[in-house]
This record gives structure tokens, C-alpha cells and sequence, in this order.
């Protein structure tokens, strides 16, 4: 588990370190991108897991994908989801007997904001065997005082850098706007009776709303955005990737809105 604050050079280090272990490797390992707010693996919102083969020198490696959805670009307000996504990923490597898993997690550090009580029980929900730790000065000693009094995961603490260079606000969402065009690069409009299926929470979606399509096992298939919304004929107007319905069991809304045209994000 590779933790720290923004702008830490937090993911970068994590992909370096997927690249170190798969060449060093003779069984396939996992990557854990878990951070939704600022994702390398998939779209804002979600958090992947990507299968890397043994001897792959670049990341992430063409291996197979697993993603969630947690509905918020942050874990604040949405810890409980935010959590079984993570804890479901995991699983999902531990049943195929993957025995390196490298989780890339959120900045979110502030223990005002949380941040501490989630990284904790995250540790407690993982059992990591290694926490890396990269920290300026003391902002991570609320969470790592207390763990070097413990022997439940083994630290190594580094730190940051000198040659990052800090991401403003407006950046990081051009970060995710473009991830987001990424992802619906193609994507036509779909007319979906939404009476058809469990919606959570138990609503129909607003304009611009953006929601997952879900598997009956509640991993992701694609993302969509609403459109118009015709509450008498119970259908909605959704642009997405996604081609068939045929797999789905559920439509989860997010707690913000997409522009289509510009794929900026809002809360809503």
C-alpha cells in the first residue's frame, strides 16, 4: 500500500514499483489504482484493478481489468462504498492467487477531512505487508505514529522528490475531464427503461447526471450520462460506451454531474 499526500509523486512511484516487481517476477502480480479523483487506469469515479504478467516492463501491462464505482471523485461522504470497492478488488486478486498486489491510494491524508480513519481501516480491512509511506515533513505522523508502535504492516517512509511540481485545482480537472472523454470517446445515446433494473440509490437520474451501469456481481461496465428524462414512460436518454444492455443488473447514480460537450464535472 503506497500512501501519501497529493502531489507527492504517490502514483508514479506505484507504477515504477509494479514495473520493478513484474520484471522480477515469475507469477503475475496486480495493480490497485484507487485513487477516483485522479485515475491512470480508468475514468473519474471508479477504482481498478489491472492484472500485470510476469517480466512486463511497462505499466500497466495489457493484462485483465476489474473496476467500481464509488459515485464521487473523493472518498469523503462516500467511505462505505468507497471501502467495498476497494475490499472487492482485492478479493477479486486473492481468488485468482495473485500474491503481489501494488494499491496506488487516494491523497487524502487530512485527518480533519478523514483521511487518517481511512487509511487505518483500510490497513485493517487489507493486512498490507508493506506501507510505503511518502511524506513531507510530519503530515503523515498522524498515521504513521502510532503504526511504527505496531508490527501489523512493515513502513518504509521516503520522501517526495525535490523536482515535482504541484497541480493546481483547474489542472486536476482538465486531468479528469480528459479521462473522461477518454472513456466515452464513441459513445451514442442508449433510450433505458430504468424500470427495468435496481437503480441506487432509488431515484431516476437528473440531466447530466453521471451513473455506472452495473454487473450482477456490482463491477462496472461502462459509465453513462443522462439526458432527458421521461418519468411517465420511466426511460431515460444516456450517452454511453456501451453497446448492449444484456449484462446489466443495475444502474448506480454518481452524487455529480458530467457536461457531455466538455466532460468538466459538478457536484451536484
Amino acid at each position: 500500500m503506497v500512501v501519501g499526500a497529493s502531489d507527492t509523486g504517490k502514483s508514479t512511484f506505484a507504477h515504477w514499483l509494479l514495473e520493478q516487481l513484474a520484471a522480477r517476477s515469475s507469477t503475475p502480480l496486480a495493480f490497485l489504482d484507487g485513487d477516483p479523483g485522479q485515475s491512470t487506469l480508468g475514468p473519474p469515479t471508479t477504482i481498478t484493478l489491472a492484472l500485470a504478467r510476469a517480466g512486463m516492463v511497462r505499466f500497466p501491462g495489457s493484462g485483465r481489468r476489474w473496476r467500481r464505482f464509488t459515485g464521487s471523485t473523493t472518498p469523503q461522504n462516500h467511505v462505505l462504498p468507497f471501502l467495498a470497492s476497494v475490499s472487492r478488488l482485492v478479493e477479486v486478486a486473492r481468488s485468482r492467487k495473485i500474491r503481489i498486489i501494488v494499491y496506488d491510494t487516494t491523497g487524502l491524508i487530512d485527518p480533519n477531512h478523514g483521511g487518517v480513519p481511512l487509511k487505518l481501516a483500510k490497513i485493517d480491512l487489507l493486512h498490507p505487508e508493506f506501507l510505503i509511506a511518502i511524506r513531507r515533513k510530519d503530515e503523515l505522523e498522524p498515521l504513521l505514529g502510532p503504526l511504527r508502535r505496531s508490527t501489523r504492516a512493515r513502513i518504509f517512509e521516503l520522501d517526495p522528490s525535490p523536482a515535482l511540481q504541484p497541480r493546481s485545482m483547474a489542472a486536476r480537472q482538465r486531468h479528469r475531464a480528459r479521462r473522461f472523454a477518454r472513456h466515452f470517446a464513441g459513445a451514442a445515446l442508449l433510450e433505458v427503461d430504468v424500470s427495468r433494473f435496481a437503480v441506487f440509490p432509488d431515484d431516476s437520474p437528473a440531466p447530466n447526471q453521471l451513473l455506472a451501469f452495473e454487473d450482477a456481481a456490482g463491477f462496472t461496465l461502462a459509465l453513462g450520462i443522462a439526458g432527458r428524462n421521461d418519468k411517465t414512460a420511466n426511460t431515460a436518454s444516456i450517452l454511453t460506451p456501451i453497446r448492449s444492455l444484456s449484462a446489466v443488473d443495475a444502474i448506480r447514480l454518481a452524487d455529480m454531474t458530467v457536461d457531455p460537450a466538455t466532460f468538466r464535472d459538478q457536484m451536484l
